[in-house]
């Protein structure tokens, strides 16, 4: 018999209170993020007090290990939304085939990536440009930190099982679980034992590796919903073409973006490690701000996902809505808080004692954060697509966020205005507006109430 849990998220999502389902899913979401985060922002905090090349290195080659992470992410994310479909029409048993799937799927793709990534670390670096001590640390850090991944996916493949039928708290602790290891293991390592950047990959390596244990031998246990099971595991054909369908192009259009984001940082380091240090310190503090929205987006994806396969768009469309007026509102107030100077200064204190980086941050913060509200337009409808199986159109838009308007504003703003290092905060700015505006209009074709997915009755 089914945990009666399980049963009742599942009801919330598809007849209860919307405002209600939509946090109940969302706050673990954003809390969950925020602890994710921990672990770069862990390392930032240590690094930043032992010297600015240290930091710089982390910002350079931090996008090498998520575009490895957001291709794998394609895969769960096709997964979290054919089970959410699944689970909606009450195919139980297709849902529980396709984790199967995803579980396979991404443990395979998990080691390759990280043995590749591993080889080819010291051509990847150079062809960044980085040099000197930018060189040596930046390979030192992702040889280390790559190796994760499949502890890494381990962790997300346990998240998407959990939160496709609405259990967001889970997946939190155990992030939790992980964080508080590394916040431990950071300082023993680059204070204590000296390890400098070696060390803080290293306790980013061990600390994921209970987390993953743990959660593989959760999903695979018990009496619940979803279980995961290797026993007799067969591929077939039509869950394997439903993963490509769904999430390579969240897979290829991702990898693409942090490619892009890869090429930015290099276009920082034109300007020297303290522009790139204040580039990074600028984009964890407003991701951090952001966060929370990043969580409704997850939510409507939750909720758009399960009530597609109970046939239910109507109940779609108001949570998309709903979700997008408060997020709105959060923003504006967080937002504009945060881009005054004084409060910038000493968000930005946080992370680094180097004067020179001090002021660079705080120009960056200060002007993305009072343009972050148009950042719900795009997570939110972005969840909604990802919930219909839609995963294209966002995709593609992402792509000319970075490679047309990111990048383009930035060529204008640096050759024609000379705005000098200015011009990636206002690139940045313009290419998320245009972004979340083109998001928008594409939500009011109703393209995304048009059907991806089959759902196979339970034989």
């Amino acid at each position: 018999m089914i945990k009666s849990n399980d049963t009742d998220r599942r009801r919330l999502v598809l007849e209860g209170n919307l405002l209600k389902a939509i946090l109940t899913l969302a706050i673990p979401v954003m809390i969950n993020s925020l602890i994710q985060s921990m672990y770069n922002l862990t390392d930032t905090y240590w690094l930043g007090q032992i010297g600015t090349d240290y930091q710089a290195a982390i910002t350079l080659v931090s996008p090498i290990q998520n575009i490895l992470i957001t291709f794998g992410s394609g895969i769960t994310t096709a997964g979290s939304v054919l089970i959410s479909q699944y689970l909606g029409a009450k195919q139980d048993k297709q849902a529980n085939i396709m984790a199967n799937h995803i579980c396979v799927c991404s443990l395979i793709f998990s080691l390759i990536c990280a043995t590749l990534c591993w080889l080819f670390a010291p051509a990847i670096v150079g062809a960044m440009g980085a040099e000197g001590n930018l060189y040596t640390y930046g390979i030192s850090y992702i040889r280390i930190v790559v190796l994760d991944l499949p502890f890494l996916f381990m962790i997300n493949m346990y998240t998407a099982v959990k939160q496709s039928q609405g259990d967001t708290i889970k997946p939190m602790l155990l992030n939790l679980l992980g964080v508080t290891i590394n916040l431990i293991l950071d300082p023993i390592f680059l204070v204590v034992f000296d390890m400098k950047i070696e060390g803080a990959a290293l306790a980013t390596l061990l600390a994921k590796i209970p987390s993953a244990l743990i959660g593989l031998w959760a999903i695979t246990r018990g009496n619940q919903l979803i279980k995961v099971s290797f026993k007799k595991f067969r591929f077939e054909r039509s869950k394997i073409i439903s993963i490509i369908r769904i999430g390579l192009p969240a897979a290829v259009g991702g990898s693409a973006m942090q490619f892009g984001y890869l090429l930015m940082s290099s276009s920082v380091n034109t300007y020297g490690a303290t522009a790139l240090s204040a580039y990074g310190i600028g984009n964890k503090i407003g991701s951090i701000i952001t966060m929370p929205i990043e969580g409704f987006g997850s939510a409507i994806a939750i909720i758009v996902g399960q009530n597609f396969g109970a046939g239910n768009i109507n109940r779609s469309n108001k949570a998309f809505h709903l979700a997008l007026r408060v997020g709105v509102i959060f923003l504006l107030v967080c937002g504009i808080t945060v881009s005054r100077p004084f409060i910038a200064e000493k968000l930005v204190r946080i992370f680094t004692v180097d004067d020179n980086v001090v002021p660079l941050a705080v120009s960056y913060l200060s002007v993305m954060m009072f343009w972050c509200w148009t950042n719900t337009f795009h997570d939110v409808v972005v969840g909604l697509f990802q919930g219909a199986g839609h995963t294209a159109a966002p995709v593609v838009v992402d792509a000319a966020r970075l490679w047309i308007f990111r990048f383009g504003t930035l060529w204008v703003c640096s050759n024609l205005l000379g705005m000098g290092v200015e011009s990636v905060w206002y690139a940045v700015v313009v290419s998320n507006a245009a972004a979340s505006l083109i998001l928008y209009i594409l939500y009011w074709t109703g393209m995304w109430k048009k059907a991806t997915i089959k759902i196979e009755k339970e034989s």
